[in-house]
């Protein structure tokens, strides 16, 4: 696939990947913006709310016929945050040309229509329809407040919610239940406003078709966009260190009968001039693999967990343990997580543990070019990131990072949180 990216209106880009490598082209229009807890959920409801219908097809039954006539292409509200960016819009999918008879082309179609959808949604005088509102806010509703069904996600949340408690990347994607309890039409109709005006955009096409067309379609489709004081000061504060000296701490109790054990730390000096691929192999020896330290010892040889993994967001700049234990065990299965990563500051990593983190590492980056959701997800996460990398790319940087490079990347890393979800005594729910 081939990269290529342009400014096609004032703080609108336009990202191409090119090839005829896929059946079904995507299309993507995100509006960013800053993370912060006022506006979460209302950015949420927005793309919600625009997703019930346009000018031209104000129902939903309408808007599924006219997909329908697309060969079933789909136009789905997508929401999500980066660090602390917060990205709303849309993800369309439908047929590439190549895959149609006589090689005849929806695109330009589904552009029109998703850009229809954002740009000139169903309104009455002026308004978005308060019926549509109050459905999509009960809906909203719903999703905030059923979170803590799944206690594996839930226990994370609540981690990195105490551990970026005065920062904006506490804040869930789509908010809290105060903020989406207040939202109305008129007042959400006013947000809706600005995010168009003020908000850079980012779009993305997967497929087979010319930027240059591309390029000419959106020229059409986004004629009437309003572009007001475009707001460019957005992005994420990475903070190197703890808040306290030592590990702040949080249970709760709940009736699960298996605890969640959530860590939460921050990366440290490393992110001052981060080195991706060292970090990267850090956390895949640590807990980010089958073959990590925490999978190998906390869960195989110990029993200390059902599962114990980690992950890193190199956004913000921390990393998460995420692990299921019997609550009984919270002392010996916490111990025993700290122990595993000093034995990586410590420059404990065999040649197998080492080798095949950074095997399992390289497969994940050749895996992102099978899908054209996970290359727009690369390279969406690379472009708010200020990188211009490939997945290739980053293999190659992986065949450079030795062993000294992973432990200075470990003895960069600090406790800051450690969040434990305690079943009570008796309890069979999970």
């Amino acid at each position: 696939m081939i990269f290529s990216r342009s400014e096609i209106m004032p703080g609108v880009a336009l990202n191409c990947l090119t090839g005829d490598k896929f059946k079904t082209s995507l299309f993507t229009v995100s509006l960013l913006s800053q993370l912060t807890r006022e506006d979460a959920s209302s950015d949420a409801a927005v793309v919600s709310v625009l997703s019930r219908g346009s000018s031209s097809y104000p129902d939903m039954e309408k808007l599924s016929a006219r997909m329908e006539e697309l060969y079933g292409s789909g136009v789905n509200p997508a929401v999500r945050k980066t660090g602390e960016i917060h990205s709303v819009g849309f993800a369309s999918y439908f047929p590439d040309a190549k895959y149609l008879p006589s090689g005849e082309s929806v695109t330009g179609d589904v552009i029109s229509l998703t850009c229809e959808m954002l740009l000139n949604p169903v309104t009455r005088g002026g308004l978005l329809l308060p019926d549509y509102v109050e459905q999509e806010k009960a809906v909203l509703l719903d999703r905030i407040r059923s979170r803590i069904n799944d206690k594996r996600t839930y226990a994370v949340s609540r981690c990195i919610e105490e551990m970026c408690a005065f920062e904006d990347y506490g804040v869930s994607s789509i908010g809290d239940e105060k903020q989406a309890e207040s939202i109305y039409y008129t007042k959400l109709t006013k947000h809706f406003r600005k995010l168009l005006s003020e908000s850079p955009i980012e779009i993305f096409f997967v497929g087979s078709e010319d930027p240059d067309e591309i390029a000419y379609r959106l020229s059409e489709s986004l004629f009437t966009l309003p572009r007001g004081n475009i707001n460019t000061d957005i992005g994420t504060d990475v903070r190197m260190n703890s808040v306290e000296e030592a590990p702040r701490y949080t249970e709760e109790v709940l009736d699960v009968g298996q605890g969640k054990l959530s860590i939460g730390f921050r990366l440290g000096e490393c992110m001052e001039e981060r080195n991706v691929a060292a970090i990267s192999l850090f956390n895949a020896i640590f807990g980010g693999t089958v073959t990590s330290k925490l999978f190998m010892n906390v869960r195989e040889k110990l029993s200390l967990a059902y599962y114990a993994s980690s992950f890193t967001d190199l956004a913000k700049g921390i990393m998460l343990v995420n692990s299921g234990i019997d609550s009984s065990n919270y002392e010996k299965a916490r111990d025993e997580i700290f122990a595993q990563l000093e034995a990586v500051k410590r420059g404990e990593i065999s040649d197998y543990e080492f080798s095949a983190a950074r095997a399992g590492l390289s497969s994940s980056y050749r895996m992102v070019s099978d899908s054209p959701q996970s290359l727009e997800g690369f390279y969406f996460q690379r472009m708010l990131e200020g990188e211009d990398i490939s997945p290739n790319d980053r293999i190659d940087d992986l065949m450079n990072v030795s062993k000294d490079d992973v432990v200075e990347v470990a003895n960069s890393v600090v406790c800051d949180q450690i969040y434990f979800l305690k079943g009570m005594e008796g309890s069979d729910n999970e």
